[in-house]
Order: C-alpha cells, then sequence, then structure tokens
C-alpha cells in the first residue's frame, strides 16, 4: 500500500487547547491503573483504556509519562485496571491527583487485594484486570502500554462512573 505525502504543514496540526476541547464530548469509563507491592503502590486515574484483543486477551492503556507510575509499571511488568462504579468519584479524584494524596496515601480507606500478578485490585470496582506488560510505546507525553490479560473479576450490580465534557458523570436512567 503506498501512502501519499502529507504536505508540510500537516505535522502543524490542530492546536492541542482546540483537540482537548473537542475530546471532552467523547463519553469514556473511568478507572484507576495500579501497580506495586503494599507500602510502595502507586496509581493513576485513566480514561484511555480500550480493549484490543479476546484472543489472547489483551488490553492497551495510555499512561503520561510525568505520572508517578509510569515508571513503575515499566520497570515491574504488571498493573491492574480497575473500573470504577458510579459511587467511586471521590476515588477518580484522588488518583488524578486532585486530592493532594500520592502514591500508598490514595489506596487509604478502600479495600485492595491482589490477583494473579500481585498488582492492586481494587475490591469495589465494576471489574478489575490484571496485566502483564507485553510492548510500550512511547510519544511525546504518554506511553501506551499493552498489556496481556492473566486474570480478572467483577461484580454484577453498579452502573458505571463515565467522564464526559470535563466532569465525572452517572448513566442516565431510563
Amino acid at each position: 500500500m503506498k501512502f501519499e505525502r502529507l504536505p508540510d504543514d500537516f505535522e502543524s496540526g490542530l492546536d492541542g487547547t482546540l483537540y482537548r476541547q473537542l475530546m471532552r464530548h467523547q463519553a469514556v469509563g473511568v478507572s484507576v491503573v495500579a501497580t506495586g507491592e503494599v507500602g510502595q503502590r502507586v496509581g493513576l486515574t485513566a480514561t484511555s483504556v480500550a480493549s484490543l484483543s479476546d484472543a489472547p486477551p489483551k488490553l492497551l492503556v495510555c499512561v503520561g509519562r510525568a505520572t508517578q507510575a509510569h515508571n513503575i509499571v515499566c520497570d515491574r511488568g504488571v498493573f491492574s485496571v480497575n473500573f470504577l462504579a458510579n459511587d467511586q468519584q471521590e476515588l477518580a479524584e484522588r488518583f488524578a491527583g486532585q486530592r493532594g494524596l500520592d502514591g500508598e496515601d490514595r489506596f487509604k480507606g478502600e479495600e485492595w487485594d491482589t490477583l494473579a500478578t500481585g498488582s492492586p485490585v481494587l475490591t469495589g470496582a465494576l471489574s478489575s484486570i490484571d496485566c502483564r506488560l507485553l510492548e510500550s510505546h512511547t510519544f511525546t507525553t504518554h506511553s501506551i502500554f499493552i498489556g496481556r490479560v492473566v486474570a480478572g473479576r467483577s461484580r454484577d450490580d453498579g452502573d458505571p462512573l463515565i467522564y464526559f465534557r470535563g466532569g465525572y458523570r452517572g448513566l442516565a436512567k431510563s
């Protein structure tokens, strides 16, 4: 397949501020990505999580390179993705750095355990997915981590926490 050469000004592209305004219109589920052992756990709120494959099960998550968790995920080679329920907004804010807490302090007040990899798994999450890091692709401000799913669990009750237009929301009741 042959690609046409792009115009010289193509790389300048869209302004980052306008791009962020446009992306605010995509409703996405909210998750906490976590890794580390008790006493040295780190995590972050993530909205850029997607299923990549089901044979074998793989997912991808985009993680800011400046986050505390980024290099630890790279070093440990394991992480969990914990999809939050609509009553877990405070937890999402805490792991997004909006509550002034870092590292292990973000995990306090919640029940956490582990599955196959030893990564922290939130007991009250809608679902938790335990992954081994297969690949990492680094771009300017973020890395795409591709994880091989090795374990997981879910609960049957609860609605998802959603992020839309710069705020947290739940599903509309019909």
